[in-house]
């Protein structure tokens, strides 16, 4: 008889104390209280800003505690690598600047700064060319500025 009471009082205590725990244990992991700075950081219009987000993309798996969205779509409908210059590594990070600002409620103050930052990447690529190819380069760069500064919503 005195089994019986023991096991049901048993298995109740055991329940007690797994639920008591479990919240701790299936918490979401807590996110880095620099990630604003991070974020912004590596969305700068300097060429360290870039390179720091790059090595950072590389390299993803030691910022997984950020919870960095680092899906893209490359340069969305445009192409990628329009007349030849290959401008959808900018196209990558300007949807990163996006999608992670939006996320964090922090897009509407940081727009025009993620545009330039845009402009600055396209800028970079151009930089490689010279002459007509250079102009050419450069204009399809101002283009593609104009159309995510005027029409970037996402």
């Amino acid at each position: 008889m005195r089994r019986r009471r023991l096991l049901p009082a048993l298995a109740t205590a055991t329940a007690t104390a797994v639920l008591a725990l479990a919240p701790a244990a299936w918490a979401a992991p807590e996110v880095p209280a620099d990630k604003p700075q991070v974020l912004s950081r590596w969305t700068q219009p300097a060429a360290a800003s870039y390179d720091a987000w790059a090595d950072a993309r590389e390299h993803r798996a030691a910022w997984a505690a950020y919870g960095f969205d680092w899906s893209t779509d490359q340069c969305t409908t445009s192409p990628d690598n329009p007349f030849g210059f290959p401008f959808a590594a900018a196209c990558a990070r300007h949807d990163f600047g996006y999608r992670n600002h939006r996320a964090a409620g922090l897009f509407p103050a940081a727009k025009a700064r993620l545009d330039e930052a845009f402009h600055a990447d396209l800028k970079r690529v151009c930089a490689r060319y010279t002459g007509s190819r250079k102009r050419s380069c450069d204009g399809t760069a101002w283009t593609y500025y104009q159309a995510v500064r005027l029409l970037g919503i996402s």
